[in-house]
């Protein structure tokens, strides 16, 4: 075989390579968008979750404001309030908070939940849940949110 042979052989293994890479990105990019579709279609689910939840809570609790959240953390919603306490003609004031929130789609492709619980100034609550997309289970998602937002109405409770 002559050095122009294998050259040209060369040169064939060189695009088929490329031509691999190509299908192979396209590929890729492809699986991307429906990590993205996915991601949009859970989040959009999970977000009416929390607000039915979060907005039960609110109305068991008096005095709770329910807000939605849409910013760079993710969507989701969150109730709060402020209370007023004088003690011995001191005043002081009080913040109770709790916040659940889908986290944006980011590059390893799972989805997040977060939880913060805030009562009298406190923080007693701090949960986060995550999977992969190929891998999420609504059912469970669903399930932690509820116990999330029964656990916080269990803490705030106790305190008040």
């Amino acid at each position: 075989m002559s050095f122009k042979e294998r050259l040209q052989r060369a040169a064939e293994r060189g695009k088929q390579i490329r031509a691999a890479q190509l299908h192979e990105a396209a590929a890729k990019a492809l699986s991307e968008e429906e990590c993205r579709r996915l991601h949009s279609q859970y989040r959009l689910a999970l977000t009416d979750h929390i607000e039915k939840c979060l907005s039960e809570l609110a109305d068991n609790f008096p005095g709770f404001r329910l807000e939605s959240i849409v910013d760079e953390a993710g969507w989701g919603a969150a109730v709060a309030r402020d209370d007023l306490a004088l003690v011995a003609g001191r005043r002081g004031t009080y913040f109770s908070r709790m916040r659940v929130v889908v986290s944006p789609y980011n590059q390893y492709q799972v989805l997040d939940i977060a939880a913060k619980g805030t009562v009298r100034n406190k923080e007693v609550l701090s949960r986060t849940h995550y999977q992969r997309l190929a891998d999420v289970d609504l059912q469970t998602f669903r399930e932690l949110i509820e116990t999330w937002v029964l656990d916080y109405a269990e803490l705030y409770s106790a305190a008040v």
